[in-house]
């Protein structure tokens, strides 16, 4: 068993904190019900902010805005490692995840090849498969993806790793959906990897897309396509939309 796959039992000790903590708080107020209101306002006091937070990001993601996603993340590729590598790989991820096939492709030029760039093998792996994919060089993509669904999981919790999992899969399903080679199963992976993130929520709903029109449900395939951006020329998405809404017609 490699080193990344071993237990490590400190990846759960926050798990089990808040499970301990939940557990007191409820004896507690089973006891003494008064002290639920005071427990239930600063449960909605360190809940409620971070709960909106994360849905405005969700909605940003899901807007297709790249360069509004990229202004958010500005603060933070300051601060990465690296960021002669990483801020540009980081843009490159941005930018394949929303179809810009040009940009994605010029920031990777960008990206200096040192010990970071060998390091980034997963995220790297994940944004040329969709260029690849949106490219339509499928037997590159699928190499590519399969690649990925192959690397080693990181050392992370559960829950993180569960998410990785489904947005590797998710990636793999997208690759053989544009390639016209869906599985039966490579439907419920696509939904679930649009859920697991918004940032590739698109990509994964034109993948969704192509598969109901090979299947010929084209009822399903035009409730895929509601909602979505008005993509800019840049984006492959535009194209993408203009010929399964042409299709669908």
């Amino acid at each position: 068993m490699s080193s990344s796959q071993r237990f490590r039992p400190l990846t759960y000790l926050p798990i089990l904190v808040s499970a301990l903590c939940a557990v007191i708080v409820g004896q507690m107020a089973w006891h003494e019900p008064r002290y639920l209101v005071p427990f239930a306002a600063i449960a909605l006091v360190t809940t409620v902010p971070r709960l909106l937070a994360r849905n405005r990001m969700k909605r940003l993601l899901m807007s297709g805005d790249v360069k509004q996603v990229l202004g958010t993340w500005e603060g933070s590729i300051e601060r990465v490692m690296y960021p002669e590598t990483m801020a540009p790989l980081m843009a490159a991820t941005a930018y394949a995840s929303y179809g810009w096939i040009e940009a994605a492709r010029n920031a990777l030029e960008r990206a200096v090849k040192g010990p970071a760039w060998e390091a980034a093998l997963e995220q790297r792996l994940f944004v040329e498969a969709l260029l690849d994919t949106f490219e339509g060089d499928q037997a590159h993509a699928l190499a590519k993806a399969e690649a990925l669904e192959r690397m080693p999981m990181p050392r992370s919790g559960p829950i993180a790793r569960a998410r990785i999992a489904r947005l590797r899969r998710g990636v793999s399903a997208m690759a053989r959906a544009f390639a016209h080679t869906a599985k039966q199963a490579d439907e419920k992976v696509l939904k679930a990897a649009a859920v697991a993130s918004p940032l590739i929520h698109w990509a994964m709903r034109y993948a969704l897309a192509i598969v109901a029109v090979d299947r010929g449900d084209k009822d399903e395939a035009q409730k895929l396509l509601v909602g979505a951006p008005e993509w800019p020329k840049q984006s492959a998405f535009r194209s993408f939309h203009e010929e399964l809404a042409g299709r669908l017609a």
